[in-house]
């Protein structure tokens, strides 16, 4: 019992980190109508900024710094790049958004190499929170809950209480009556945009020190957003939570059982070829989240929440 609860409360932990980040690609789709393929590449940037900026100014001023860094650069690649294409189909921004992702891989490896980096775990996060049946739940994985938790709030009190988060709300569907009362709508975009980019740098940022810094981390997270995002349902925040916590805990309990799948298929009653017997749960724990999102697309194409599946 006390392994589950610490399975439980890594998987939990593991699932707002992914919240974090499928957060902003679901602002941005919800606001422009954009699957951004960078998303996952701003995440990598901002992993390789918190490295750096924490080795010379702190690893609280790099929480602070890279996904500002970050938002900038996305600020800039909506006004200068992704604005002049929306105006033809959605396919254009989709190239773009794709090629782009190519081109922060490779600057990322021009500035910073091909090897991974080594992030340093603060002194004050390091260590088990506390233990229970001889399994130890660290502090870190404890402040990842905290910072995606506060996140989750703020986005909350911006969304649902500002009035920048009421302009923006009314800008999702109403467009034109927002800029006739007098709103910079293409701006309320580009800071969408920011803000969505800047939470992804703060996953990577937040994520550095457990996580491989190295140029395929973009790859090998990037995919898992895209399953959190459609299975919540795409423009859902709600729905991406839930999703990130279902995927999160999915896969954490997998990697954490030796169940085989022989086993497993005998006890629902289901055949399992002879290739596969052999394979424990544990081995198979990278395809559960594609495996849900078949399930999902095949039973709700719209996702949990969805709210733009029709139009998408």
């Amino acid at each position: 019992m006390q392994t589950f609860a610490i399975d439980a409360l890594n998987g939990i932990s593991y699932g707002l980190l992914l919240f974090m980040l499928s957060a902003g690609l679901t602002l941005i789709f919800s606001m422009l109508g954009v699957l951004n393929f960078a998303h996952a590449s701003f995440y990598m940037l901002g992993a390789y900024l918190g490295v750096t900026l924490a080795s010379s100014l702190g690893f609280g001023w790099a929480l602070v710094l890279a996904p500002l860094l970050a938002g900038l650069a996305g600020a800039w690649f909506e006004r200068a790049l992704l604005r002049r294409v929306r105006a033809g189909t959605a396919l254009n921004a989709l190239l773009l958004t794709f090629g782009a992702a190519y081109v922060i891989g490779e600057l990322v490896k021009l500035a910073w190499g091909l090897e991974p980096l080594a992030a340093t775990m603060p002194a004050v996060l390091d260590g088990p929170l506390f233990t229970l049946g001889g399994a130890a739940f660290s502090r870190y994985r404890a402040f990842t809950m905290a910072v995606a938790i506060a996140m989750l709030g703020a986005l909350w009190a911006v969304l649902r209480i500002s009035k920048t988060g009421l302009v923006v709300r009314a800008a999702l569907t109403h467009a034109q009556a927002v800029e006739a009362l007098g709103h910079d709508v293409p701006r309320v975009r580009t800071l969408v945009f920011a803000l969505g980019t800047a939470l992804a740098a703060l996953a990577g940022a937040v994520a550095a020190p457990v996580f491989v810094v190295e140029p395929a981390m973009a790859e090998s997270l990037g995919s898992i957003v895209f399953v959190v995002v459609v299975t919540g349902g795409l423009g859902s925040l709600s729905g991406a939570f839930v999703a990130s916590l279902a995927v999160g805990c999915l896969q954490t309990f997998a990697v954490a059982s030796d169940v085989s799948l022989d086993a497993l298929g005998a006890r629902w009653g289901v055949a399992i070829s002879p290739a596969w017997r052999a394979l424990t749960l544990a081995q198979a724990a990278p395809l559960l989240p594609y495996l849900l999102l078949v399930v999902m697309l095949a039973v709700r194409p719209r996702g949990l929440f969805g709210q733009r599946g029709d139009d998408a």
